[in-house]
């Protein structure tokens, strides 16, 4: 299979991008950071980004930072980190909205630039969410990527197979940052 000029190029900016992740490993950056690279990695808003670590049989947020202090999802649950942690599956979902979720992450105000606040309550249309592992193959968390808005056609473009396997990359180099490392501080 051939790729076109802009496929080739997306392709390679895209690898830049993830060697840019790894190459912020040995500055010990924060998971604001990281989430932030992720954003622009996937090409969305930061308030699209959520990364959760798995503590004492839950996986509490710590990012978004205005979610850290919002409880925690029980890993035996029904949410979609939860089964993506419990299972080790990615998931990929276009059609987010018509499947039954709780919402309750949804309705919580972020800090967001101007540009996002508009964003900040709107509902979850497309996602892809993947565990985040260690070497041994044992789950750390989960990072999730979203894409919100009043109704999928105004929430952007369909997340792709290839964006799902770039976020499974970037996942394995979030697996090494120290924030993800068991009794790092939430």
């Amino acid at each position: 299979m051939s790729l076109t000029g802009n496929q080739a190029f997306g392709a390679k900016t895209a690898k830049a991008t993830l060697g840019d992740l790894e190459s912020m490993l040995p500055a010990s950056p924060s998971s604001d950071r990281v989430c932030l690279k992720l954003a622009q990695i996937l090409r969305v808003r930061r308030n699209e980004v959520a990364l959760l670590r798995l503590d004492k049989g839950s996986l509490r947020f710590i990012f978004p930072p205005e979610l850290r202090s919002a409880g925690a999802i029980p890993l035996g649950g029904s949410a979609v980190a939860a089964r993506t942690a419990a299972t080790r599956t990615p998931l990929l979902s276009n059609t987010f909205m018509r499947v039954k979720h709780a919402s309750l992450f949804e309705a919580v105000k972020l800090g967001a630039e101007e540009e996002d606040r508009s964003l900040d309550q709107m509902p979850i249309q497309k996602i892809m969410s993947v565990p985040v592992a260690n070497s041994a193959g044992h789950v750390m968390g989960v990072v999730q990527v979203s894409r919100k808005g009043l109704d999928a056609s105004l929430s952007g473009a369909d997340f792709t197979t290839a964006d799902l396997v770039q976020l499974e990359k970037a996942a394995e180099i979030v697996s090494r940052m120290p924030f993800m490392q068991e009794g790092a501080e939430i």
